[in-house]
Formats: structure tokens, C-alpha cells, sequence
């Protein structure tokens, strides 16, 4: 349990700088971080971070060989010279602690149409105790929340007994690069947490993910002949439906898992982004649909792309068209493994204890159907890798908002589990 009497300088600390971090927040928000554009973010949060004495570090996804790692994600639809890290370090002097890595990315997923919002989407409006804008909850809270508790420890007159390395990435929303690149470029902890949306839960494990491309070719013809023609987006379609029948099959293999046994349907499969024709009255000589369908602790990437593979030409059989012109699929973006926080840790009993001594209560958790960065630091790294962070809503969906009684909350949290996870002088 933290030390009550640190706990009441913390708290003190975190209640006298919240304005700052509110206000820090909206900035972040008011980034269009869209990928391929974070650069400035980037920069921003390098002079932010600069600005506080840290030792700081920026590189692109070009600088560390991404490529030559089994893990690294292929990026055929961004340039990896213009995905900028950004690490601050906090080098203890003869440090006595335990080292940490804090992590949070800021790229954000396209925000649709902007009058579909209440508020536009990079305004950063605050309402009724929420901040509305695209990021703003996933996860820009969580960023926040890592810079100002580590804010608050200094604040409070204290700083941490390890070395602590705040870093902001990028591609967490298309294939987790950015995370692997600051592993490449050498940093290391002894524990590793990322502050995602949890709503103050710990993340007992991770579905991973995969991303792929189908492309359908076809006959074009004029319309009032269609039937002598083929329709690529129609045959996608086919595609699409027999995907479908595939994730029924998945979930129902998934009733045996010992993580998600429970979980209803927890393998997601979604068409994303379609693309086809060229003309209304013209049937459609191509189509191109990108996709992503999630994996279960117990599978690999390669295991599930083989089986994406295999069901598309099952289904390409069934038309005439297809059956001598296959489908190509091919995989670009997230090739993730799932992941699995095994119960037990110091860092996670370290955190327990935070959530306990601030909340109150005992930390719940959660089974998460969708992919966070903490695989890199578990299954690369070797070190418990939590992911932990405040509460919020509607992430990839309009009016994105985050609870600012909450990242407050948080930002406490967090606070008190680096204190006395690193130790503090």
C-alpha cells in the first residue's frame, strides 16, 4: 500500500496542477494526429518533455531496422521516415529502485464526417465534466495522465529512485511499429504500463489482430448487358459473407479457451474500408476490401492468416467467375499476437495496491477483444507490461469524450504506483 503520508503530498500535487493537465490535454486533442501526420504532435511533446529536464530521444520507424524483426508489421500505406517517436528519460543518479517504462501512442484513427459531431473534432470542447474530441479518450487521456503523475512526484517534492522513460509512439492503431521501434532503439524496464482507457481496470489479456486486403477482379460491361459481365464488388461481397461464416467458427472453437471461454463472440471480424468501379453503368472490374478479424491466446498470426487464406479459396470456388480469376489476399498492417498479463506480478500487486489506496477497492479486470502495445513489453521484453488508464467513451466513434473527474483519478494512480514502484527521494 502506498505510504499514506506521500499518497496526501500526491494528491495535493495532482489537485494543484490539474488545470495545466486539463489544459495540456486539450492541446494534445487539438493535433489532427491522424497517421502519417503526428509529426507535430511529435514535436510538440518533444519540446513539452525537453521543456521538464528529461533526457530526450526522437527517431522515425526508418532509424531502427523494423524489417529484420519477426514482429515487425509490414506499412504499405505510410511512410515509416515520417512516424516520429519521441522518448523523455528520467535517469536516477545511483538509482535503488525498479526502473518503469510509461507509454502511450497518439495517433488517432480518421474522425468521419465532421457533421456528424456534436462538437467538430479537434475543438477539444469541455462539457458537463467531459473534453470531447477525436483521441481525446483513446488515448490521449492516458497520455496526460503518465506526463502529470510523474508532474505531481516532482511537485511533491520528490523524484523517482529508478529510471522511468516516458514514451509517446505512433501506429498503435494500424500495427504497433511504433511500440517495437523504442524496443529496437534499446530501452528497457524492469516493468512496462500503459495508461489506455481501462476505465481504472488492469487488461488480464488481449485478442490479437490481423489486417488484410482482398482483391477482386471481374468482366466489365455495360449495364443493360450485365449478365454477360461480372460484378468484382458483388463477387467481394461473397468474400465478405463466407468471412462471417468463418468468425461463427472461430467463436465457436473459442468456447474452449481458457481466457475467453466466457466471452460471447469474442472474436471481432470487420470489412473496414471498401473500394471498387469505376463507373454506375458499368459492372465493376475491381474491388479491393480491407479487413481485420482478431486471433485467441493459443493462436499465432501465421496459424490465423493461413485459415483467411484457405476460407477465401473455399468460397472463390463457388463462382464461376473466381474459381479461374482467384481472389489475391494480402496482409499489410497489424499481425499481432495475442496477449496474456499472467496474474501474480510485483508490478501488478504494486498497482493493486495504488488502485486500492486511491480507490478504495480492489482493482478490477478486464478481457479485452481488441489489441493494445503491452505485447511488445510481455512477450518481447520479458517484464509485466499493465495496461491500466482512466475512463472514457466512444473510441473511433463520434463525440469521443473522457471523463476529466476520472483522469484525474487516474493521474493519482499513477502517480502513487510509480512511487512506490520506483521508489522516490
Amino acid at each position: 500500500m502506498p505510504d499514506p503520508a506521500i499518497l496526501d503530498r500526491l494528491r495535493a500535487a495532482v489537485e494543484a496542477g490539474f488545470a495545466k493537465e486539463v489544459a495540456f490535454l486539450q492541446d494534445l486533442v487539438r493535433f489532427p494526429s491522424l497517421r502519417g501526420a503526428e509529426a507535430p504532435l511529435q514535436d510538440w511533446m518533444h519540446r513539452e518533455l525537453g521543456a521538464r529536464g528529461y533526457a530526450m530521444d526522437r527517431f522515425t520507424l526508418a532509424d531502427v531496422p523494423l524489417a529484420a524483426h519477426p514482429q515487425g508489421a509490414p506499412m504499405v500505406d505510410a511512410d515509416p521516415a515520417r512516424s516520429v517517436q519521441v522518448v523523455a528519460a528520467h535517469r536516477a543518479a545511483n538509482p535503488t529502485g525498479r526502473s518503469l517504462i510509461l507509454q502511450g501512442h497518439i495517433d488517432v484513427v480518421p474522425e468521419g464526417p465532421h457533421e456528424m459531431w456534436t462538437h467538430p473534432p479537434y475543438a477539444a470542447v469541455i462539457r458537463d465534466g467531459w473534453l470531447y474530441g477525436r483521441g481525446a479518450h483513446d488515448m490521449k487521456a492516458g497520455v496526460a495522465a503518465m506526463v502529470f503523475a510523474m508532474d505531481a512526484i516532482r511537485a511533491a517534492g520528490l523524484e523517482p529512485a529508478a529510471d522511468v522513460y516516458l514514451q509517446t509512439v505512433t501506429e498503435e492503431e494500424s500495427t504497433g511499429n511504433g511500440a517495437l521501434a523504442t524496443l529496437l532503439r534499446g530501452y528497457r524496464a524492469e516493468a512496462a504500463l500503459i495508461p489506455e482507457p481501462t476505465g481504472h481496470s488492469i487488461t488480464r489479456a488481449q485478442t490479437g489482430t490481423i489486417w488484410f486486403r482482398l482483391k477482386v477482379r471481374g468482366v466489365p460491361v455495360h449495364v443493360m448487358v450485365a449478365q454477360d459481365g461480372t460484378n468484382a464488388i458483388m463477387s467481394a461481397y461473397a468474400l465478405i459473407n463466407a468471412l462471417y461464416a468463418h468468425t461463427k467458427v472461430l467463436n465457436a472453437e473459442g468456447r474452449a479457451n481458457a481466457w475467453y471461454g466466457e466471452v460471447k463472440d469474442p472474436i471481432k471480424f470487420n470489412p473496414g474500408i471498401i473500394r471498387g468501379g469505376d463507373w454506375a453503368s458499368s459492372t465493376p472490374s475491381w474491388c479491393e476490401v480491407d479487413c481485420r478479424i482478431g486471433l485467441l491466446p493459443g493462436t499465432t498470426p501465421e496459424e490465423a492468416m493461413a485459415r483467411i487464406r484457405q476460407v477465401v479459396a473455399e468460397a472463390a470456388k463457388g463462382d464461376s467467375f473466381l474459381a479461374n480469376n482467384p481472389p489475391e489476399v494480402s496482409f499489410h498492417g497489424f499481425q499481432t499476437q495475442p496477449y496474456v498479463l499472467e496474474p501474480g506480478s510485483e508490478a501488478e500487486a504494486v498497482l493493486a495496491a495504488a488502485h486500492a489506496g486511491v480507490h478504495g477497492g480492489e482493482m478490477p479486470a478486464r478481457l479485452s477483444t481488441a489489441v493494445n502495445d503491452t505485447r511488445y513489453y510481455g512477450l518481447q521484453m520479458g517484464v509485466p507490461a499493465l495496461c491500466y488508464g482512466p475512463k472514457g467513451e466512444g473510441a473511433h466513434g463520434f463525440d469521443e469524450r473522457t471523463s476529466l473527474a476520472d483522469l484525474k483519478t487516474c493521474t493519482l494512480t499513477l502517480a502513487a504506483f510509480i512511487a512506490d514502484w520506483c521508489g522516490v527521494r
